[in-house]
């Protein structure tokens, strides 16, 4: 069962915050927020199509003053996916967004492809009259069992059994950055995002 929650006291503080700054001289103040995290995003195909879903998703912020959490102790889904302490949360203040999101015990396999980490952290963050940052940290991560050394560069590519595997991805929009942890993708079987956070701001 997903055991999210909105925290609406974060969001209830924030707004407090906003206010105060937006009545402050001569202070920068966004007109435009966008933030999300997502802990676990898993696209299966099959004969009959496909089917997405997600864990531990925060959706989308509504704007400035905005905040939003979501949590599982353990999630999982179907045999593909499983982690445990998934933590998301996406918050905006006038002038920044910050969006993280972190799991545990990460297991995914995607036909002859075992992919496993002890802990997986990704961050977002976008700040008005500044370029956008995201970064990625990836605990103990493994292929069927061997190694993988984490160079801590984006968009990592590291073949997998059918496919391939990218760590710390990185995307540009015009709506702000977004970081994937992890992202496997086994053409016509399945494409798991695990640890996305996205953020931006203008």
């Amino acid at each position: 069962m997903n055991h999210s929650v909105s925290h609406r006291w974060r969001a209830a503080a924030l707004t407090v915050i906003a206010a105060a700054v937006l009545a402050w001289p001569g202070l920068a103040v966004a007109q435009t927020a966008t933030g999300q995290a997502r802990a676990v995003q898993a696209t299966t195909t099959s004969l009959f199509g496909s089917n997405t879903a997600t864990l531990a998703d925060t959706g989308t912020l509504e704007g400035v003053g905005d905040a939003r959490a979501a949590s599982m102790i353990v999630g999982n889904v179907g045999s593909i996916v499983g982690a445990e302490t998934l933590d998301a949360t996406t918050m905006a203040w006038p002038d920044q967004v910050v969006s993280q999101v972190s799991l545990t015990s990460v297991g995914v396999e995607i036909g002859a492809a075992r992919i496993a980490a002890d802990t997986v952290i990704a961050t977002a963050q976008a700040a008005l009259d500044a370029p956008a940052s995201a970064s990625s940290l990836i605990g103990n991560l493994s292929i069927n069992g061997v190694p993988v050394a984490v160079t801590g560069e984006p968009n990592q590519r590291v073949s997998i059994p059918g496919g391939q595997l990218v760590i710390n991805e990185q995307r540009m929009s015009s709506s702000g950055m977004t970081v994937n942890a992890l992202r496997a993708t086994v053409a016509g079987l399945a494409d798991v995002v695990i640890a996305s956070a996205t953020a931006g701001i203008q």
